[in-house]
């Protein structure tokens, strides 16, 4: 359908854009969707690919729609969406309805939909929140160039998946440039700002915890963003695990973009208790640890940087170390890390976050 946008799917580290396939068939074949989905330098098998390449990758598959006249809706996933929140710059439609009529024909990027991802911060690096300490289920690889995975995939990433569909797509990982994760801040931009996101978070996530992922969106919405928030009982790839369901919150999501019904909207058959919608309930005590703490807890932390924002940008440097010091004030500098506690939190309100082995940890700690 020609008045419909083009969705421009953008995958995460380590993952090819074949990942996305199921849920582009469906909206593809059911709908009449226009998908294209983008490979990453980064994971192109080349050490030396950095975050603007990423971004220079999505920004092509974007300007191609739009200097056609069509709008574009971004999807895109956990470190995808330091790319796709990046690649909006620019392309958002201008409060100023005048400001680009000289371009014709013209379209725009109109929303974003976050999968089990963050809310870029503008000038600020992908490790950057984590201090530049990679989390224990991958090691910094100096002698290649990658981040190297050394938890079991699977599990990390495919844990609801058959065995067999698990292992196939195992099998399709490859490699993620270090410097694409390290570098590149001055890149980073928050395109949540200028269009209305939808976030779809993922419960039983191994790699993201979900009450991070919970905290993130009170942040975005405390900062200012228009954030529709759902959530899927799957693993970090529901894309993957239930196809079906994530197809149909796309189209919700398209469908409220745009005002317009995508297509036949009983083709995609999902089953209609598997979206949740995170809220707190007043007279149900136990929703505010699992719900309202972390969305609060992203409110208070996206009211510190909102303070701090225009100061941090006026000096050129991040702001990340100030939340750091905050803590470090708070709790004393022998206090648990800030990811640390979010884990043992995570690990008591929320869903299994997995870590790896032991071995595992000591091999990721001995090469920093």
């Amino acid at each position: 359908m020609p008045d419909l946008p083009t969705l421009v799917f953008i995958p995460g580290a380590w993952h090819k854009p074949t990942c996305y396939d199921k849920v582009t068939k469906l909206l593809c074949e059911q709908h009449g969707l226009k998908c294209v989905s983008i490979t990453l330098p980064s994971t192109a098998g080349n050490p030396a690919a950095t975050f603007k390449d990423d971004i220079d990758a999505a920004r092509e598959a974007i300007s191609s729609e739009t200097t056609r006249g069509r709008n574009v809706v971004v999807l895109a996933h956990s470190y995808g969406g330091m790319v796709g929140n990046s690649a909006i710059k620019g392309f958002a439609r201008p409060q100023d309805a005048t400001a680009r009529q000289s371009q014709t024909p013209s379209g725009y990027v109109i929303g974003l939909v976050l999968i089990a991802s963050g809310f870029t911060l503008t000038g600020v690096a992908f490790m950057d929140p984590l201090f530049g300490h990679p989390p224990p289920f991958w090691r910094v690889n100096s002698a290649t160039g990658y981040a190297e995975l050394v938890a079991p995939p699977r599990e990390l990433f495919y844990h609801d998946l058959p065995a067999e569909d698990a292992e196939l797509w195992v099998s399709q990982l490859t490699t993620q440039s270090l410097k694409a994760l390290f570098e590149g801040g001055e890149h980073a931009y928050a395109g949540w700002k200028d269009v209305p996101a939808w976030y779809i978070g993922t419960i039983e996530d191994r790699g993201l915890p979900v009450l991070v992922q919970r905290m993130v969106v009170g942040m975005a919405r405390e900062m200012g963003g228009s954030v529709e928030h759902r959530e899927l009982q799957t693993s970090h790839s529901p894309f993957l695990s239930q196809p079906d369901v994530t197809a149909r919150i796309i189209l919700e999501a398209v469908e409220a973009f745009t005002g317009k019904q995508a297509g036949n909207e009983s083709t995609i058959s999902g089953r209609g208790n598997a979206i949740t919608v995170p809220k707190a309930t007043l007279w149900q005590p136990f929703t505010w640890f699992r719900f309202g703490l972390p969305l609060v807890f992203g409110h208070v932390v996206g009211s510190v940087r909102t303070a701090e924002f225009d100061l941090d940008q006026q000096e050129g440097a991040t702001c990340m170390p100030l939340l750091k010091d905050a803590w470090d004030d708070y709790f004393g500098q022998d206090a648990l890390s800030i990811p640390l506690a979010i884990q043992m939190y995570t690990d008591v309100f929320g869903a299994t976050v997995f870590t790896g082995a032991t071995d595992c940890q000591a091999s990721s700690q001995n090469t920093q």
